[in-house]
């Protein structure tokens, strides 16, 4: 069935327009012969009276008469389908949350539109933001991971940042003990409790690493025991990372076996730095005093 496009009086388009109907227009004066009108597809504008098919029904039509009121009123852009493309594209803004709400949105002006009659338009607006919400949203665990190495590697970072942190506190800690105590350092076999007000709390003997429920995750080189601070090399070891619990005290064996931090084991030094060590350099450290 061939379908008219007309322009009316108001130079606004209206269509589709099936002939029958074109043909009742004509006999109710609605249109008349100098009415602009276009076969859809052809893309070709024409006067009705040009259109051979319609020249009998010039002959009885009745007087012209078109008004803006005679044709249906342009469609009007559902609001909703505006919302859920922008919401949509907001969505790389917003890690995908916006982009939800995008989806229900324009699959919600999608239904209201198909069900407006022609009374709401948008559809293709409600489409497209139905369609970059969903890529958003499935986009969210792609995002997720690339994010999530990202940040177990920072998680690491700070455990091991606040491991150096806790062995420069107990290293500080001994040299407060040394300095109430005529420059010796505290015995071995008690140094946790001996430094244990130094420090302020005993999270600080708590490797932030290490899920053992062991008060103290640390140890001190037992070769200092009692040891005049000013006669002691300042690269010798002197605090070490270890499972021995409180008060452990001993030499290399009692070092923990496997690093707890990117590969690096955290040691405390008599003069009171601390350094980031490989495997391949514990074979180097000083354990004489």
């Amino acid at each position: 069935m061939a379908t008219y496009i007309i322009t009316g009086h108001d130079q606004k388009q209206y269509g589709s327009i099936t002939d029958g109907q074109l043909r009742q227009w004509i006999a109710d004066g609605r249109v008349n012969a100098q009415t602009k009108a276009q076969l859809e597809g052809t893309g070709e504008w024409k006067l009705l009276s040009e259109f051979p098919e319609f020249a009998d029904a010039f002959k009885s039509s009745a007087p012209p008469l078109l008004s803006a009121s005679t044709f249906p009123v342009p469609a009007k852009t559902s609001a909703l389908a505006v919302t859920s493309l922008v919401l949509g594209v907001l969505g790389v803004f917003t890690c995908g949350i916006t982009a939800l709400i995008g989806l229900i949105f324009g699959i919600v002006a999608m239904t209201k539109v198909k069900n407006s009659g022609g009374r709401l338009g948008g559809f293709g607006l409600a489409l497209a933001g139905t369609i970059v919400s969903g890529i958003f949203l499935f986009m969210i665990p792609i995002y997720a991971a690339m994010l999530l190495p990202a940040l177990a590697a920072a998680k690491q970072k700070a455990q091991e940042i606040n491991c150096i942190n806790n062995e420069k506190q107990l290293a500080l800690a001994v040299k407060i003990y040394s300095g109430d105590h005529n420059g010796q350092l505290p015995p071995a076999a008690s140094w946790c409790d001996a430094i244990k007000s130094g420090v302020g709390s005993e999270k600080v003997f708590k490797c932030p690493a290490e899920n053992s429920d062991s008060r103290c995750d640390y140890a001190f080189n037992a070769k200092l025991d009692g040891m005049d601070e000013s006669k002691i090399d300042p690269h010798t070891v002197e605090i070490f990372e270890s499972d021995g619990g409180w008060n452990a005290n001993g030499g290399p064996e009692l070092m923990i076996g496997k690093p707890r931090h990117a590969r690096v084991f955290v040691v405390a030094f008599a003069d009171g730095s601390v350094q980031q060590l490989r495997e391949s350099q514990l074979n180097t450290l000083r354990w004489d005093p």
